[in-house]
């Protein structure tokens, strides 16, 4: 859903590489003439499989987007998820619960694409919860209200399919197939939080109307900043682009979902909280106004609102989860102790 974290490594301490992981390895005699054949596999636009040689430094990157990728799916089910027993009808009770179920089963598509990197869930989970591996910052900001819930599914789900969209042609083929189902669902995501406000804006009260434009106001600028650091700040972009990891700049990307807001929003009757943001002529795209990058490097590093509550909330869920996961394990050893029986 969320890959906006995924070129902050060069900047947070935790994110940064042991030693011998920021630069490739220096290659064997052996490892070259492979290099040189991922490399024009990469070229042709072809797929690689989690059983083809690829070279160290994009298994790593690949790993960390992934997992941050799949981190920011399980944590984006908390902010909706608290409203599900406060929605206003059993329509949208039903609704919301769809969709956090979703953004589970993203999480577990993902996660299974990140194993076949190498890495454990354990071990991706774990990283998780020591503040290691990062998640969307979007997530660390509050729920307030009820429009916030259609706000996040039309801003914050609407950018994640401007970053999902170009993953579905990732040149990691299992991360690639993960993606095209995602995709789907989160378009679907998307179109229902739009109608969710525009059900509010144009047949609810003067209350809901403000309540709507107060979350938009809020949610705004976070929005803009899923895209990641502007390009010249992002030291991982240029390789993940030339690798075919990403296809598209997080500056190119940004603009895309600030132009087609621009539309959604005058349909939707909500005023966007950007004085400065003006079509211009010339390049043919809205100019807009400066963004707190301030803000997203200290929410990154967890002083964000909700950082401390999204992490306590998962690492509770995961404890309490304990027995389930004992007992499955169990369940699985009887069997193969029945079946080596028979």
């Amino acid at each position: 859903m969320y890959t906006q974290a995924m070129d902050t490594a060069g900047r947070e301490p935790a994110e940064r590489p042991a030693a011998g992981e920021g630069t490739p390895a220096l290659r064997s005699a052996d490892e070259l003439p492979l290099e040189q054949r991922f490399d024009a596999r990469i070229d042709a636009g072809e797929f690689i499989e989690a059983k083809d040689w690829m070279p160290e430094h994009y298994r790593r990157t690949l790993l960390r987007q992934i997992s941050q990728h799949a981190h920011s799916e399980i944590v984006g089910m908390l902010p909706e998820g608290r409203w599900i027993t406060r929605a206003p009808t059993l329509k949208r009770k039903a609704i919301l619960l769809a969709k956090v179920q979703d953004e589970g089963g993203h999480g577990l598509y993902l996660y299974a694409a990140a194993e076949t990197l190498g890495s454990s869930r354990d071990q991706m989970i774990q990283a998780l919860h020591s503040g290691k591996s990062k998640y969307s910052s979007i997530f660390n900001y509050p729920t307030l209200t009820w429009a916030d819930v259609g706000t996040i599914g039309w801003l914050v789900d609407g950018a994640a399919i401007m970053n999902q969209v170009p993953i579905c042609r990732c040149s990691y083929a299992p991360y690639a197939r993960a993606m095209v189902r995602i995709c789907r669902e989160e378009s679907f995501h998307q179109r229902q939080g739009f109608e969710s406000l525009l059900t509010m804006m144009q047949g609810g009260t003067e209350a809901q109307r403000a309540m709507v434009q107060d979350a938009v106001d809020r949610w705004w600028w976070p929005a803009v900043m899923m895209f990641g650091p502007p390009d010249d700040q992002s030291p991982n972009s240029a390789q993940s682009m030339r690798w075919g990891i990403k296809r598209f700049s997080n500056d190119d990307l940004r603009q895309k979902f600030i132009d087609a807001a621009v539309d959604q929003a005058r349909e939707l009757g909500v005023t966007l909280p950007d004085p400065a943001l003006r079509w211009n002529e010339a390049r043919q795209h809205h100019d807009h106004g400066p963004i707190d990058w301030a803000e997203f490097w200290r929410v990154i590093a967890g002083d964000g609102p909700c950082n401390r509550e999204r992490i306590h909330a998962r690492v509770q869920a995961w404890e309490e989860g304990a027995w389930v996961r004992e007992a499955a394990l169990a369940h699985e050893r009887r069997q193969a102790v029945q079946q080596q029986a028979a």
